[in-house]
């Protein structure tokens, strides 16, 4: 190959390479196809997350079955401390009939960072449904210990979190059964998939 063939060759990788790259504020996992941004619309404002199905394929399938069934619609935070707590309960504080609980996918390498989204669950690691949380800070103690399961995250917020940050600053009480709760409602008005 004459050497101007190859230069012409290298100059179009890098064409390639350099198109192929994120812009400025952006990620390259908010360009990859197959990372559902979903739409969080709340009484305090709208969040919006982009899900990270390469990482967490099994939880963001489940999530956006919710999101897709209109789950989410009506349901209400329900605890706010080191996170925000939300996707399960009633205004009338009771939980929404869910499908049985999914494979935990905490080991994907993904941390509980703020403004990262994780599932909620019990004490068996593979018990999470519906309910999830969005990160306020750092929470190492959330990640898998050696040998053991921590809180799969599978998200991110990419837009919003001063609305996240506004609704961490409401006021907490106990209700009912319920501890760290915020004292006024805060609803879910809907959770809908945005087009690419």
């Amino acid at each position: 190959m004459s050497r101007i063939r190859v230069l012409a060759v290298t100059l179009a990788v890098l064409v390639f390479v350099v198109m192929t790259l994120p812009g400025p504020g952006q990620t390259q996992a908010a360009q990859a196809p197959g990372n559902p941004v979903v739409a969080l619309e709340t009484t305090m404002g709208t969040i919006k997350v982009q899900l990270n199905a390469g990482k967490a394929p099994v939880t963001t399938k489940n999530f956006l079955d919710y999101v897709n069934a209109g789950f989410y619609n009506g349901t209400i935070i329900h605890r706010i401390d080191f996170v925000i707590g939300l996707g399960g309960y009633t205004e009338a504080l009771t939980g929404k009939p869910v499908r049985p609980g999914i494979k935990n996918e905490s080991k994907n390498g993904l941390k509980n960072v703020r403004g990262t989204l994780a599932m909620a669950r019990y004490d068996d690691p593979n018990s999470a449904t519906s309910q999830f949380f969005i990160n306020l800070s750092d929470n190492s103690h959330l990640d898998p210990p050696a040998g053991g399961f921590g809180y799969a995250v599978f998200g991110k917020v990419i837009e919003g979190m001063d609305v996240v940050d506004k609704i961490a600053k409401v006021k907490v009480g106990n209700k009912g059964p319920f501890s760290n709760m915020p004292m006024q409602t805060i609803v879910v008005k809907s959770a809908k998939v945005l087009a690419r």
